[in-house]
């Protein structure tokens, strides 16, 4: 549910990186992000970096780590240079467990590459306890 694009869109970028992932293109991945790209991750700020070089570093871990990978964008919606997208990416580890995550990255765009993302990405946890005891869970951290 990518939005009708344009060369140097945000909607052309989202495209870009989504087909680019999913075809393990490392070289054409990177290339959606701007040299001073700044990754913001607020739910693990310690998580947070800035350059294009981390984004290699990263994907080049995550393609070998999970060999058919395949990235989906089920919804998007682009305001000014800015495209809000929720992903979904799916595969198998190489120790045979299955690679499950969703979440949002709010992302700007300048010149046809992202220059900065808000990252809500994370694992899915599957068979774990209810919304409940995640709330009991979560108050007793508080404490």
């Amino acid at each position: 549910m990518i939005p009708t694009s344009s060369n140097g869109s945000p909607a052309a970028m989202l495209e870009r990186l989504a087909r680019t992932t999913s075809a393990h293109d490392l070289d054409g991945l990177v290339d959606c992000f701007a040299v001073d790209y700044r990754n913001e991750t607020p739910a693990h700020p310690a998580r947070g970096f800035s350059g294009r070089d981390q984004v290699r570093r990263n994907w080049r871990q995550i393609f070998a780590a999970v060999p058919d990978l395949q990235a989906t964008v089920l919804r998007s919606v682009v305001a000014g240079d800015v495209v809000w997208s929720e992903w979904e990416m799916t595969g198998t580890r190489r120790d045979g467990a299955e690679h499950l995550m969703r979440g949002v990255i709010l992302f700007g765009v300048t010149a046809g590459r992202a220059s900065w993302a808000r990252f809500y990405l994370e694992p899915v946890q599957l068979g774990e306890g209810g919304i409940d005891s995640a709330v009991a869970a979560q108050l007793r951290s508080a404490k």
